[in-house]
């Protein structure tokens, strides 16, 4: 086990870890969607009206539909659909009429998934770490020490395929240069075991575990991976000969390269 592994297990597992990853993955409360007035009232007249597809139709207009429902998205797409299909807008309608108008309006409200957003949050503590975050030319000709690279997931790439020779076929979250060095990373907040969390994990084993061109790899992985338990996660994590680590320890792996 390499020391940046054993070390971010160290301290997840220790007193402060998740009080000082929210300078990293802040969870700031989201205010609810604001419906207008009107629109407010021409669904309560289709929600008391019997023409399912006419309710449907107009909550499919909004952001947030009340309910989670598989065949919703397929009509997104194209809401003619609906008419294609009544026995699946009776059964969605029948579905949202049981909950009451209250709670399908409190549905229709509901605030932003969090998790959604731990890409953004990342990059915005990385602004302040107190390193420069400059565009290209900039970063090129920088020569005092350690600095990262402005822009987009998809500008990042493009730098490490055309001046790296990485052959991603995906974003990155960091391109960072200390001295002669450079460095390209993926971040995630595996918040759960299983299913979009592992599918996760696995987009960061791929990422470690192509070498193609000159940078360093590295994955900031935080959350429920650094947990001693005897999960398929953890095993795999302790095996692991990359360099994957807590984002609480960036700031120090950077210093060890510009040491080097």
């Amino acid at each position: 086990m390499n020391e940046w592994i054993s070390n971010s297990i160290k301290i997840a597992n220790s007193t402060g870890y998740l009080d000082r990853l929210q300078e990293v993955y802040p969870v700031v409360q989201e205010t609810e969607r604001e419906i207008d007035p009107e629109i407010q009232k021409e669904l309560q007249q289709s929600y008391m009206a019997a023409d399912d597809i006419t309710l449907i139709r107009k909550l499919l207009r909004l952001p947030k539909f009340p309910i989670n429902d598989p065949y919703v998205a397929f009509f997104r797409k194209n809401d003619i659909f609906l008419e294609y299909n009544p026995q699946t807008a009776k059964r969605i309608a029948m579905q949202i009429r049981a909950m009451g108008f209250e709670a399908m309006i409190k549905g229709i409200r509901e605030p932003k998934v969090v998790t959604k957003k731990f890409g953004q949050l990342f990059k915005r503590w990385i602004q302040k770490i107190g390193y420069p975050i400059l565009a290209e030319t900039e970063f090129e000709a920088y020569d005092k020490g350690i600095v990262f690279l402005q822009g987009g997931d998809a500008k990042l790439s493009d730098f490490a395929n055309r001046r790296l020779g990485c052959d991603l076929d995906k974003g990155i979250d960091f391109l960072v240069k200390a001295g002669e060095i450079y460095l390209i990373g993926e971040a995630k907040f595996l918040t759960d075991y299983g299913g979009a969390q592992n599918a996760n994990f696995q987009v960061a084993l791929r990422f470690l575990r192509d070498k193609k061109g000159k940078a360093i790899r590295i994955a900031v992985l935080d959350g429920v991976i650094w947990i001693k338990a005897r999960t398929t996660m953890y095993r795999t994590i302790c095996e692991l000969e990359d360099t994957a680590l807590t984002s609480l320890l960036l700031k120090r792996f950077l210093q060890s390269l510009k040491r080097g």
